[in-house]
């Protein structure tokens, strides 16, 4: 008995080893794809995607060398499996800004489940676009590069984005994603080009990234929730930002974020808090800034609850609810003299702001100066500039 039960088990792992079904794979060239840069290939890239999410297998779609001319696309699940798609090739708009500046989305994925980008550049050749917005002509809503809508289980690895026509990489509505070793470039006089923005997600990671881009590296809007970010290079580009919140009375929060272990070069700001001046429920809460470099940078610690871009100022209260943010470990140089400003709400003051060992200069002087309205906490360590913080 023993020994047909060790031959069982010997030919369950022979089988599972050895015949494994292996995965499904489709290359977008076998599906009609030109690499030529001029051919439309969207057919060919929705072909693929259709075949891999009705596979009960786990599937590659494969994007090799060269360039491929995409329209808007959307990818839409739930898919019966896994799919990794492996780009070794540039995804490339067309050249006509108003082809894919009409939806908001260029490539767009709706409700997927376990799905992987892997590798390659996106092109959304965004020039036209932004100069259509600075000229004041009527121009179209403009598209994110990439976008996760509804998503689980995402990772997005080793992927190049540039000269997107707004956001780079957005992520909307999503539970547990993985961003690493991406770089998101645009240049720093692009209009509304952020790295990457997240909104009402939870378990989002961020890691070994760069992003220059004409705005924020990292927006994270209302609704996020157990984000880490770590390694991140910002700059240029207009710093880390949790906000604006409040716009809305009944918006969600922000809480338990981690930027860690990153460097900004001669970004606007560095880590930052924005809100508007109007009444609101939203909050942020239970936030870790530490082990930070900042190198010429305008803004290196910033709350700005009277966030009033462009002139369009409420002048209320600001409603949303800053506490427990800590400031630790954050070195360098600041591009203005005053290094550390929090102009907290008057309605809602800022609670449990905790700073720890800052050396922030002024053109490599110990001249810079801190800024403090509306808010209680505690300092230790070295602190340069004196902190302004009272106890509370």
């Amino acid at each position: 008995m023993a020994a047909k039960l060790l031959i069982s088990c010997i030919l369950s792992l022979f089988l599972t080893f050895f015949f494994k079904p292996s995965n499904a794979a489709y290359n977008v060239i076998d599906l009609g794809a030109k690499s030529d840069g001029e051919t439309d290939s969207t057919q060919a890239f929705l072909k693929a995607w259709a075949a891999a999410c009705s596979s009960v297998k786990a599937s590659t779609i494969y994007v090799p060398t060269g360039r491929y001319l995409i329209k808007n696309i959307v990818f839409r699940g739930p898919c019966k499996n896994k799919i990794a798609i492996q780009i070794k090739g540039t995804i490339v708009a067309p050249t006509d800004y108003h082809v894919i500046g009409k939806t908001g989305n260029w490539i767009l994925f709706v409700q997927v489940d376990r799905v992987s980008v892997i590798g390659g550049t996106l092109d959304a050749q965004g020039a036209g676009f932004w100069a259509c917005r600075k000229s004041g002509q009527n121009c179209p809503v403009g598209s994110r590069s990439i976008t996760f809508d509804w998503a689980s289980n995402v990772m997005i690895s080793g992927l190049t984005s540039i000269n997107s026509q707004l956001i780079h990489l957005a992520i909307n509505s999503c539970k547990n994603v993985i961003v690493r070793n991406v770089k998101l470039i645009a240049p720093d006089e692009s209009p509304n080009t952020d790295g990457i923005h997240i909104q009402s997600s939870t378990g989002v990671t961020i890691t070994g990234s760069i992003m220059q881009t004409g705005d924020d590296c990292i927006s994270i809007g209302p609704g996020t929730r157990n984000l880490y970010m770590s390694s991140i290079k910002c700059g240029p580009g207009h710093g880390v930002s949790i906000g604006s919140l409040g716009w809305g009375v009944n918006e969600d929060g922000v809480e338990n974020v981690t930027l860690t272990n990153s460097r900004f070069t001669g970004s606007d700001n560095g880590v930052r808090i924005k809100s508007w001046a109007r009444p609101s429920n939203s909050f942020v809460r239970n936030v870790l800034f530490q082990n930070i470099i900042m190198k010429n940078v305008q803004n290196p610690i910033l709350i700005d609850q009277n966030y009033c871009p462009h002139n369009q100022c409420p002048h209320q209260a600001s409603g949303v609810k800053i506490s427990q943010v800590t400031y630790r470990n954050i070195q360098g140089t600041s591009a203005t003299a005053e290094a550390v400003t929090f102009d907290c709400s008057p309605g809602n003051p800022c609670r449990g702001i905790i700073l720890q060992d800052i050396k922030l200069t002024y053109m490599n002087k110990a001249a810079a100066t801190s800024s403090c309205k509306n808010i209680g906490g505690m300092s230790s360590g070295v602190l340069m500039p004196e902190s302004c913080l009272y106890e509370g």
